[in-house]
Parts: structure tokens; sequence; C-alpha cells
């Protein structure tokens, strides 16, 4: 791992600003931040026939490299953490899976002490308050309805550090735990449910803004019943997941998303477990035995898909090389628009004076080539 970058310019590379892509631009860093003016003694990089964009932000990740934030120590989160950093993904929200309630409120407590250390950007419980009928890899037995005073006891418990939570908001108490979670600024992601059309319109009005990884764990689209996708999509005020890692969507689904929602209402995620970033073998997941054979995690017992072994850029390099997403909507969608829900924004998830200095460097293929965290490199991209 390289130094921090005191002073340098980034030159030449394709640089992707809110505004568009600017030929040819400069990125100037000084200590931390990026900034709009270079000193004497600024030293250049030439980064010609390469794209920098800013660092990826993840809001919903279980894990990687072979370490689980759910279930592991501080030090299994730190593994996670830098796993995916040298994969661009400069800010992380660690998530949660179904546990017991006391053991959850132990683990927010060992996770907000990374979050007020810097090192992730928060916490989101997906679990223990989804549906049995749609609960994918989580233990059944474990499963609850979102009793607001439960919700709250995790909120309490994770100090100020909760970003997200999921719910089954049809289940008794879904509604007002989506209230309650409103009030305090955490997002309510509908989820893991088997909410009817109308009933994801109420949770939708009630506060809600987050389809988590949507079309997986939910019903499909009926034409006489619509059921959620159709009211998460057509709603202004949510923003959808999307976990493009070709195994979860078919790539019609993922161009649905984009049509209907637009660029500004997508979050690409990885929903990733402890294997991202590790080889095929058994894992787990909570509770629950995984295995991963040819890079697809699913539970030993049943089959169903457990999470991903995804890392943002290859989510990245798929939307553009595969999807023909636009690069600058996909730039949208894997940094600026998480940064904003996250309430991020001011200091992450675009590159603009007074910002973090966290970039990913990719080259003209759009395989990852250079990662610089808060100015320094975490991966330095290859000069000369």
């Amino acid at each position: 791992m390289a130094g921090r970058a005191d002073s340098t310019v980034l030159a030449g590379a394709r640089v992707v600003l809110p505004t568009g892509t600017v030929e040819n631009g400069r990125v100037i860093v000084e200590g931390t931040r990026i900034a709009g003016s270079t000193r004497d003694d600024t030293r250049t990089v030439d980064l010609s026939g390469h794209w920098v964009v800013p660092g990826f932000v993840d809001m919903h990740n279980h894990g990687g490299g072979g370490a689980s934030f759910a279930t592991g120590t501080a030090e299994d989160a730190l593994t996670a953490v830098r796993a995916h950093r040298a994969r661009g993904t400069t800010t992380v929200v660690a998530s949660t899976v179904t546990g017991d309630m006391d053991f959850l409120a132990r683990q927010a407590g060992l996770l907000s002490e990374l979050v007020e250390q810097g090192e992730l950007a928060g916490v989101h419980f997906e679990g223990p308050f989804i549906s049995p009928c749609r609960k994918g890899a989580h233990s059944e037995e474990l499963l609850r309805d979102p009793d607001p005073a439960e919700v709250r006891k995790l909120l309490d418990a994770a100090r100020g550090s909760a970003r997200m939570v999921t719910l089954a908001t049809e289940r008794p108490g879904g509604i007002d735990s989506v209230r309650l979670l409103a009030e305090h600024g955490v997002i309510a992601a509908v989820g893991h449910t088997d909410a009817t059309y109308e009933q994801t319109v109420e949770a939708i009005d009630a506060g809600a803004t987050v389809a988590t990884h949507l079309y997986n764990a939910m019903p499909a689209i009926g034409h006489r019943d619509p059921g959620p996708v159709v009211a998460l999509l057509e709603d202004e005020r949510v923003t959808v997941e999307l976990i493009n890692d070709g195994t979860h969507l078919h790539p019609a689904a993922l161009e649905l998303a984009y049509h209907h929602a637009g660029a500004g209402r997508v979050a690409l995620i990885t929903d990733a477990m402890d294997a991202a970033g590790a080889a095929d073998g058994f894992y787990e997941l909570g509770p629950l035995a995984v295995e991963v054979k040819d890079g697809v995690a699913r539970l030993v017992e049943g089959g169903s898909i457990a999470g991903s072994t995804l890392t943002l850029d290859t989510a990245f390099r798929r939307a553009v090389t595969i999807d023909r997403i636009p690069v600058e909507d996909v730039v949208r969608s894997i940094s600026a628009n998480p940064a904003q829900l996250l309430g991020m924004y001011d200091r992450v998830g675009s590159l603009e004076p007074g910002k973090d200095a966290d970039l990913v460097v990719l080259d003209a293929d759009f395989a990852l080539k250079g990662v610089m965290r808060r100015g320094e490199w975490i991966v330095e991209p290859p000069l000369g």
C-alpha cells in the first residue's frame, strides 16, 4: 500500500463529474481532500487512457475476504472492509442478517464502534423483521414481526449508527415501524416481503424510501396483481437496489429498472457475503450453511441464493460493458445515489472540491487499476 498523496494532480484521464465526463480531465488532491488549486510542489500523475470515477458506495454488504459483518469480530469486519476497498468500495455500510435480538444488539454495538472510527459508514439491519414467505437465506425460526419497540431496541444498540432497516412492511407492526424509522432519520427499506401493490403503496406513503434488492425476495410482477415491484418502481420517492452479478438479475430486468426508475433512483449494491473476494467452498451466513460454487452462493439446505460474491468493480464493469448503461448513469447509481441516501453526499459520492479524495481508476475496458481513499492509494495505478 502506497502512502498518502499530499499534493497530487491526476491528469489526462476521462473524469466523470456530476456535470458529465471531462476528456483529458484533472483531479487535484491536497492531503485527504479534493482541491480546487495546486501548489508549486504538486506531483502530476499521468492517467491518459484511463477513467477516473468517484469511489464506490455500497449500502448493502454482509462481508468479504472470508470475513463477516453479521457474525464476526471487529477484526473480521476490518478484513471485510479492506477486501472491498481493494475493489473500489471506499464507503461501505455493514449489513447484518437475521439472528437472536440480543445477539443483533451486541453486533450492532461492535459495528457502531467501527462507524465511530470512520471505518464503516453505518449499520443496515436486514432481518429479523421479514416475511417467512420470502425469507431467502434467513433462518425462519428467528424471524419476527416488526414490533416498533424491538426496532427501537436495535436503533439504540447501534448508538446513532443505524442507517437502514429492511422490513416486510405488510406484517403486523410494519407500518408503525416505518414511521418510527422515518422519525429517527433511518431508512425504511421494503424487502423480503410478500406485500401486495396496495400494501407497498401504504408503506411508501408512511415513509419507506428504499427497495431492498428489487425483484429478489418479493413477489414477481403479475398483470392482475402487480405486487411490490411495480409500486416501488413507479414512485419517485423510492430508490431501488439492484444486484448486478449476472445471477440475481437478468439484464432485461436491470434495464427495466433503469428505464422506469431512471438512473437517479437506482443504487447498485453487492449484498456480498464473506465469500466475496475469496475462493469457492463452504461458508456460513448467520446460522445457515452456504456453498459457493463457480462464484455463486447458495444455501446448502434448499439451494436458495445466499447473498452474492460480488464486488462493485465487477458490478460497474458489467453495467457498462454488458448492460450498456451509460458510464455517467452507472456512476450515479454506484456512488452519488447511495451517498445521498446515507446523508453523506457532502463528503463522498462525487469528485468535487472539498470532498474526501475517494476515487477509482479504471482502464479503457473498465477494469480496476487504482483506488484512492482519503488521499491515500489503496491500490496504486501502474505508471510509466
